[in-house]
């Protein structure tokens, strides 16, 4: 039996309505799940991750902090973080309901769109963790690899949305495929250990308590410098293949603005580490960093094809 047309009308309906709000939606989450790092830095760097002293209330009793004379504003900041969190689960939620209801789409696709609200509600109650456990560096800093993972895959459902459904048609070689494979493991490596040398530094998350991980600061970050030297590498390996083997277009042009950004995210970590570590120039590293994991996404995904939507 056919549909009817009234429900054929319908369907039709809510087919442009998703076509015209996923690109939207999708788009709003990951700068969402960016926007979550720099507010979530800025309550670690001025030492608010207790300015609420409980959760998921901000005092006992009250969900929102109150203005008394002897008021900080490390509760409003904690709040404040709390506040963006809330809205990214209701465009996580949305995202969800758009891609997920999409039957037009492979699965394969549509399961993509539960990672970000299931990484937000999981960060939600790890961020509670975080203040019942006094901000504990191995619970901040996995809150923040968790930020780090969900950025990478809400970059990677922006890339999906935007492509076709059909077998993923590699545009470089096989040697260019397994330096990008590197590429993408020193990301985490140097993820993990900028998470380690903040932890170390003054910058833990509390002020009452200076070093958190049981390591040296300066040898961390020497460290830490060496692993994005050896991306610096990788990528330029990377870009030189590219160059010689004719591929141009997308790969190369995300390629050269990848390049970009890892520069300009070094020459940040410099200067903030011989300027003595001001809170404004380390939020902005911790947002060079996110820039940084979406824009490696972005690039792996510009390696491939599948066609047109």
């Amino acid at each position: 039996m056919s549909s009817s047309p009234a429900l054929d009308t319908d369907a039709s309906t809510l087919d442009r309505f998703r076509d015209r709000w996923t690109w939207t939606a999708v788009v709003a989450n990951l700068v969402g799940q960016v926007l979550i790092i720099v507010t979530g830095g800025a309550v670690r760097l001025t030492g608010s991750g207790l300015g609420c002293s409980t959760w998921p209330e901000c005092e006992p009793g009250e969900f929102t902090p109150r203005f008394h004379d002897a008021t900080s504003i490390h509760p409003f900041i904690e709040f404040g973080n709390r506040t963006v969190s809330g809205l990214l689960v209701a465009v996580a939620t949305v995202v969800a309901v758009l891609v997920v209801l999409d039957r037009r789409r492979p699965w394969s696709y549509r399961r993509l769109g539960l990672v970000p609200v299931i990484g937000v509600l999981i960060q939600a109650v790890i961020g509670g963790i975080t203040v019942l456990v006094d901000l504990h560096p191995a619970i901040v800093g996995g809150h923040l690899l968790i930020s780090m993972a969900l950025v990478a895959f809400s970059t990677w459902l922006v890339v999906r949305t935007t492509e076709g459904d059909g077998p993923a048609v590699a545009l470089v070689d096989r040697t260019t495929q397994v330096l990008v494979r590197v590429l993408v493991s020193l990301t985490v490596v140097v993820l993990v250990l900028g998470v380690v040398v903040t932890g170390a530094g003054p910058h833990s998350g509390d002020d009452e308590v200076g070093y958190r991980f049981a390591v040296d600061p300066w040898d961390m970050s020497k460290l830490h410098a060496a692993s994005v030297w050896a991306f610096v590498a990788v990528l330029v390996a990377v870009l030189v293949l590219l160059r010689r083997r004719g591929v141009s277009g997308r790969p190369w042009t995300t390629g050269l603005v990848l390049l970009a950004v890892t520069l300009a995210q070094g020459a940040i970590g410099y200067v903030q580490l011989l300027t003595g570590l001001p809170i404004g120039l380390v939020n902005l590293h911790m947002l060079g960093a996110a820039v940084l994991a979406s824009t490696v996404t972005f690039f792996v995904g510009s390696l491939r094809t599948r066609g047109a939507l």
